[in-house]
């Protein structure tokens, strides 16, 4: 007897109102993920202190989001001499980047959103976006302190994402495709010296794009040691210093979900995203695995980056700069010139 296989088309319109429910969900679940497994406890642990405690049933797990639901009730206050519109729309654009971002990252075998052939080189072009939001929140403050803080922070982003840029470039070269999902494809199918048993993670041939790529993550999220654009003891906040409630909340959110999004593009490209070697990534079980592995790969990059955050002193802006581009450019250059001498090589 032959089966019946019953199928309802819920129509473009609704697939795409789902796709985008689901994104939207991942930029706070990614911050809020972050925030406490990071931000409040490990880290917390690490220099003896325990953080709070006694918000929530475990470990003050509900501590996060408790400080979310009180931003939301904060009063929306804006300066006098702000303009009012720009003001408003600038954390909106900062979080639309982050969204942007998600778009194309591969959570498993048949979970994306799109999977764009230049999908890499969309990622680092819709992440660079947000420089517009801050600029337009430190134009848009009337204020000092904010100005000089999205002054510092566009001169550091632009410094920053042609590093960015150019470590991802040694992985597409090896790849031959700039889709996230082909890059996948690629570290399951390759080999090292004729050996296929674990395939060919990236990271093992572009170790240096993959610090580089960490590096520049790093600045671009203006996390220490490249917090300059925000550093308290000299703008007070930066950018964001006149922002309160829920808009204030927005930018965190920004930059806690990049950060969750950076970690899963940095996964994808130089761990082998959402595979694991000796796993069929053709079987159903991966559609329920895929995602598991991938949210691992996400933590212990996302541990790597907030180490960095509490472990070393704030760089000076010149110490800053020069580093991107008398340093981390150039290796950057180098090592796209020994993969290519590789391909041809090999």
């Amino acid at each position: 007897m032959s089966s019946l296989v019953l199928a309802v088309d819920i129509g473009w319109g609704a697939t795409t109102a789902i796709k985008t429910a689901v994104v939207l969900a991942m930029i706070p679940a990614g911050a809020l993920i972050l925030g406490y497994v990071f931000l409040l406890k490990t880290m917390s642990h690490m220099q003896s202190r325990l953080g709070p405690m006694d918000s929530g049933g475990f470990h003050g797990w509900f501590q996060l989001l408790g400080d979310g639901m009180k931003f939301l009730q904060k009063e929306d206050i804006m300066p006098e001499d702000a303009d009012k519109q720009v003001f408003a729309m600038a954390p909106i654009v900062v979080l639309m980047s982050t969204f942007l971002v998600y778009v194309v990252i591969p959570v498993g075998p048949e979970l994306y959103v799109r999977n764009l052939d230049v999908g890499i080189f969309y990622v680092l072009a819709v992440s660079s976006l947000s420089v517009i939001g801050v600029l337009m929140a430190g134009w848009a403050s009337s204020s000092k302190f904010a100005l000089l803080g999205a002054l510092r922070a566009a001169a550091q982003l632009i410094a920053y994402e042609l590093p960015l840029l150019l470590a991802v470039v040694g992985v597409v070269m090896q790849a031959g495709t700039a889709s996230m999902n082909g890059i996948v494809q690629a570290q399951v199918d390759g080999e090292i010296f004729g050996f296929s048993g674990i395939g060919l993670p990236f990271i093992l041939t572009q170790f240096v794009g993959f610090s580089l790529f960490m590096i520049a993550s790093q600045a671009e999220l203006t996390q220490p040691p490249f917090d300059m654009p925000v550093a308290e003891s000299e703008l007070v906040g930066g950018h964001m210093v006149e922002y309160t409630g829920f808009r204030f909340l927005f930018f965190f959110m920004g930059e806690f979900g990049t950060a969750f999004a950076f970690a899963a593009i940095s996964a994808t490209l130089f761990l082998g995203g959402w595979t694991l070697p000796g796993l069929d990534m053709n079987a159903e079980y991966m559609k329920i695995a895929g995602p598991i592995i991938l949210f691992t790969k996400v933590m212990l990059i996302s541990f790597l980056m907030f180490w960095a955050r509490f472990t070393y002193p704030r760089f000076r802006e010149d110490q800053l700069q020069k580093l991107a581009w008398k340093f981390l450019i150039p290796l950057s250059v180098v090592n796209i010139l020994v993969t290519a001498a590789f391909q041809v090589w090999v």
